[in-house]
């Protein structure tokens, strides 16, 4: 079993830092499901979505026990590998009715010391990471999972054993589910986050072991299909908290509510194209290679409007790999799903050589002589995610000069721009091979996403690019 729960945390660690539940609720894993979990095998999407709950844990007045938070999402299915927005992992058996699946999912559950003055000497809750196993059969009278997860952080050290069930019914582009969901979390998991120890202990916070716990949660999850590519959703949850766990002196709500709220746009199948009437595109694939230095502006509204500089914090490179599959072809954009390794040289600051990754998709377009028609140039607009062995230098810098913490996974951002090699050279390998500039970004969306670790700002390289199409 633990060789399993090592496949699952390796095989998800970026998929799972692109998994959200309902951040400062404890339960209703249920009411963070979004409409992408039966799309076809290849397809990828991007979306983004608004939580709002309410939290068991004791605070001064009722507005405070209310959480609201921005989600990224970052969407796949593959035939093995799959993200989901609510969950991510590898599929080891996958048929319609029945699915088992190493699985993997982040829990935004946590309890800040600094939020609340009568919090003050405890130690802090952190979430966590867990991985494990998950059972789905799907059938006309409904869905049923079976969820099994560990700690993989080295943080509560607890387990979690969890039944849902679903009942789906559409109504041409609408969609409604109602769940209901029961979980045992047993003492480790329901201790760290519920317990007080005796050195946390006051007068008006003695001491308390809550030994394991069981929830019961109830929602409804609602979508609406716009089109056959954007997808909104509204889901709303209601649990109950355990009678053991009301007994804790950080707890004073025994029921309490969650709200999910947002939408998705499907790109394409990287698998099958189905947006491609070229059928000479139709398995288009990249490569890039890329180098540069650490920017000293912003993407936006400084590198984009032509400030170059390099850093004043960091003297710091960045090396690139990317492999690119076209997902849509249209008239205008094409849509092209990435994936890229890069190396950050920092050892001359302290901080090592050490590699990151990031996945997203691109928006690609051409612009074109006005009298010939030939192609000038290539722009092109990445959205995704990034997760880094160690934050890099810039980044560290930036956040303790402004008093702010840091993360490993953050927001992905790039832009691009690049000249046909064709129109310089006759050499038949460069016939389909573009030069030019690569902007990357890594940032946090302004503080706003606790699933980026709530980090305020982030650090920029621009490079230079070799990328060829086959």
């Amino acid at each position: 079993m633990n060789s399993l729960r090592n496949i699952a945390a390796a095989a998800g660690r970026l998929a799972a830092v692109s998994i959200l539940t309902m951040g400062a609720t404890v339960r209703g894993q249920e009411v963070a499901e979004i409409p992408f979990t039966h799309a076809p095998e290849g397809t990828a999407a991007l979306g983004g979505g608004l939580r709002f709950g309410q939290s068991p844990y004791r605070a001064s007045d009722n507005s405070e026990l209310r959480t609201t938070d921005l989600i990224p999402l970052y969407l796949y299915e593959g035939k093995y590998f799959f993200v989901h927005g609510t969950a991510g992992g590898i599929h080891v058996i996958k048929r319609d009715a029945f699915r088992f699946d190493l699985y993997t999912r982040y829990r935004f559950q946590k309890l800040d010391p600094a939020s609340n003055a009568y919090y003050a000497g405890l130690e802090k809750r952190e979430q966590s990471l867990d991985t494990g196993l998950q059972m789905s059969l799907n059938q006309k009278w409904g869905g049923l999972k079976l969820t099994w997860l560990a700690g993989a952080l080295n943080r509560h050290n607890g387990q979690e054993v969890e039944l849902a069930y679903r009942y789906r019914y559409d109504a041409g582009p609408w969609s409604i589910s109602p769940y209901i969901s029961w979980s045992w979390q047993n003492d480790n998991l329901t201790n760290y986050y519920f317990g007080v120890s005796e050195a946390e202990a006051r007068p008006d916070r003695p001491a308390f072991v809550p030994g394991e716990s069981e929830w019961v949660s109830v929602g409804l999850n609602t979508s609406w299909h716009a089109t056959d590519r954007i997808v909104f959703f509204a889901n709303f949850g209601f649990s109950g908290t355990d009678s053991e766990v009301v007994n804790s002196p950080l707890v004073d709500k025994p029921r309490f509510s969650t709200a999910f709220v947002g939408g998705t746009y499907i790109f394409g199948n990287a698998r099958r194209p189905d947006y491609i009437m070229d059928k000479e595109r139709v398995g288009e694939w990249s490569w890039r290679v890329n180098y540069g230095y650490q920017a000293e502006g912003n993407i936006v509204s400084e590198i984009d409007q032509g400030d170059f500089s390099k850093s004043t914090v960091a003297d710091a490179n960045l090396g690139g790999l990317t492999f690119g599959k076209l997902l849509t072809a249209g008239p205008r954009i094409d849509f092209v799903g990435k994936l890229a390794l890069f190396r950050h040289f920092e050892a001359d600051e302290g901080n090592g050589n050490f590699y990151s990754y990031a996945a997203y998709i691109m928006a690609r377009g051409k612009g074109h002589s006005p009298w010939s028609k030939e192609e000038l140039f290539r722009w092109g607009f990445g959205f995704g995610m990034s997760y880094a062995e160690t934050v890099p230098i810039a980044e560290q810098r930036k956040q303790a000069a402004k008093g702010n913490n840091t993360s490993r996974f953050l927001n992905y951002l790039e832009m691009t721009l690049d000249f046909p090699l064709k129109r310089v050279s006759k050499a038949n390998w460069l016939q389909r091979c573009y030069a030019g500039l690569t902007l990357v970004h890594r940032s946090g969306i302004f503080g706003t996403s606790d699933l980026l670790g709530d980090v305020s700002g982030g650090a920029d390289w621009i490079t230079a690019h070799l990328e060829c199409t086959q």
